[in-house]
């Protein structure tokens, strides 16, 4: 029979680590058609006790695994250290807020046992959100889906559950700027999508503000469109187009008419117009060298502190990977 892993990164989420691990293993004892599971909670460098009460739990309970990163490296790259820890043929990757509700995960993996190789879960409701994140989140989503070449599911987060080849796919591209979603959009498979309502997150704050949901943005599109690039070209050309034609009236009204029309305010605005459309396209060049510069340099994802894990052996038989250890991913 199939087994289940389930993965959940936690920065500073001291607050949600009972509720969490009580209803993910509601959640797990309720799935169809599972022989076992492992419950992988990933530590991304937090500063206050969520490490401590991890391994209260994980003291009596041997299918909980702590893997522990050497410092913060963002949700993406934890979420990536627990699939590549994580060991089930289905892998479920969920956010510690509870925001997304665990009670959906045996409705995945029946979905899964139909053969579906991705059960994907799209928000209907927002619930405890403000206007303005709903409305961002809104126009990301569009706007993503949009400029992409790669037909990601709109209103649909991280939640979601893979098969084992999925993961693997996935533990094959190691690029650094990560958007799982659209990753696993990109891999491709049978995929399917389940809907439901958001709830208000249990405890604690929301570790994406506005800077962080911008540049998680600017990743999603960077990653799979260079639609900005071309923007670029085409608003130089229609830059240059107008100018042209504004070029064209000034000489026509000077030679036959013999009107001069005074400069300053047009010099100064069209300075500024150029200069910004000038800077707008070197920041959007900027942003793909940047990409760039940070893949040549060939530094891991993210680094181990350690993988405590009660059982050595794999989940289920067949579903073995090579031991981990720091700094090796």
């Amino acid at each position: 029979m199939p087994t289940l892993s389930i993965v959940a990164p936690l920065y500073n989420e001291e607050g949600n680590v009972a509720e969490l691990v009580r209803r993910l293993r509601a959640a797990a004892d309720g799935a169809p058609g599972i022989d076992g599971y492992e419950i992988v909670l990933v530590d991304d460098g937090s500063t206050d006790r969520t490490v401590e009460l991890l391994r209260r739990h994980a003291a009596a309970d041997p299918r909980l695994v702590i893997v522990r990163l050497s410092r913060n490296f963002g949700h993406q790259l934890a979420a990536t250290a627990g699939l590549d820890v994580s060991r089930g043929d289905a892998v479920v990757l969920i956010d510690a807020d509870l925001q997304d509700p665990p009670e959906l995960i045996p409705a995945m993996v029946q979905r899964w046992l139909e053969g579906f190789d991705v059960v994907y879960a799209v928000r209907r409701k927002r619930k405890g959100e403000s206007r303005f994140k709903i409305w961002t989140a809104r126009l990301f989503y569009r706007t993503t889906q949009r400029l992409t070449k790669v037909a990601i599911p709109v209103d649909a987060g991280d939640f979601r559950l893979m098969s084992r080849r999925v993961v693997d796919a996935l533990k094959v591209i190691r690029e650094r700027h990560r958007f799982i979603r659209g990753l696993v959009s990109w891999v491709g498979f049978p995929q399917t999508a389940i809907e439901y309502d958001r709830d208000s997150r249990f405890s604690g704050e929301s570790k994406y503000p506005v800077s962080k949901m911008l540049r998680f943005a600017i990743d999603g599109i960077t990653s799979f469109s260079d639609v900005p690039l071309r923007f670029a070209s085409y608003f130089g050309f229609i830059v240059s187009a107008i100018a042209f034609l504004v070029g064209i009236v000034e000489i026509g009204l000077r030679i036959f008419t013999g009107y001069n029309l005074p400069g300053y305010t047009s010099t100064i605005f069209a300075i500024l117009f150029l200069g910004g459309v000038q800077l707008i396209g070197i920041g959007i060049l900027g942003e793909y060298i940047g990409r760039i510069y940070e893949e040549i340099k060939g530094r891991p994802l993210y680094l181990l502190a350690g993988v405590e894990r009660a059982d050595p052996a794999p989940v289920g038989e067949g579903n073995s990977v090579p031991s981990v250890s720091p700094g090796t991913r």
